[in-house]
């Protein structure tokens, strides 16, 4: 499996859109410490940006890898090699050269720009651990999309549409669901909903960290009283690790089981 990883992830380095990958992320960190004295404020813009991004990128990139390496993954399962060692190796290359793009992109500026002496480490820190997960989740979820899907249209559509609906428009129907049901209790609930998307619980987990949830009223209030906690944030990043492990698994089940 390490050999696999390790040509997946050179491959995907020699690839000019990690590059570019990268350079956009550079150049974004330059940019917003150019244009804002503060960290803090610089955070909150990334934020914004690497919700939307991150999970986008990661959705593309491991559908277009696993289409695009297919020749090679059925010349490597005519050999003595376990499947579940041959398409782990593969997702965690991609994974983790998108991750390292994002982090040594935003990371570099940065510090450079004398994150270590702040106070903002921490919220900067929190940024890039949850923009790892989502890069991870969303990977694992477009290789679970890839490997159910030979048409490659068919492929490339359920993956964008995966992301649009986690990204768009869960947040509307769990909007009008909370303004629907007003009358009830609803704390309960909007935890559990939060949780159920991993973009909406790595940005409530950064908001609070940032200390703004006053913006977001009663629900602020909520979330912070449970995702404020040491208890709250375990139970986040177990989450957070359960969405992650749980595409992971599939992929393994899902190639055992798949004709090439």
């Amino acid at each position: 499996m390490f050999k696999i990883l390790k040509y997946s992830f050179y491959d995907l380095m020699r690839s000019r859109w990690s590059y570019v990958y990268f350079a956009f992320y550079l150049l974004l960190g330059v940019v917003l410490l150019f244009l804002n004295n503060d960290l803090s404020k610089a955070v909150i813009t990334l934020m914004n940006v690497i919700i939307v991004l991150v999970p986008l990128i990661g959705t593309i990139f491991g559908v277009m890898y696993y289409y695009n390496s297919k020749e090679f993954t059925e010349l490597l399962l005519a050999q003595p090699l376990k499947r579940s060692s041959i398409f782990l190796g593969q997702y965690l290359g991609v994974a983790i050269s998108l991750s390292m793009s994002l982090i040594l992109g935003l990371g570099i500026p940065f510090v450079f720009y004398g994150l270590f002496m702040s106070n903002a480490i921490w919220d900067f820190s929190l940024l890039l651990i949850t923009g790892t997960f989502l890069t991870l989740i969303f990977t694992a979820l477009a290789f679970n999309i890839a490997l159910s899907n030979e048409n490659r249209i068919k492929g490339f559509g359920y993956a964008i549409l995966l992301w649009l609906f986690l990204a768009i428009i869960y947040d509307g129907i769990f909007l009008m669901s909370l303004i629907i049901f007003e009358d009830y209790p609803l704390d309960k609930l909007s935890l559990i909903g939060t949780m159920l998307n991993p973009i909406d619980l790595s940005r409530t987990l950064i908001l609070l960290k940032l200390d703004i949830s006053a913006l977001l009223g009663y629900t602020g209030a909520v979330f912070k009283q449970f995702f404020g906690t040491n208890f709250g944030l375990i139970v986040s990043f177990s989450a957070l690790t359960l969405w992650v492990i749980l595409p992971v698994l599939r992929i393994t089940m899902k190639a055992k089981k798949k004709d090439f």
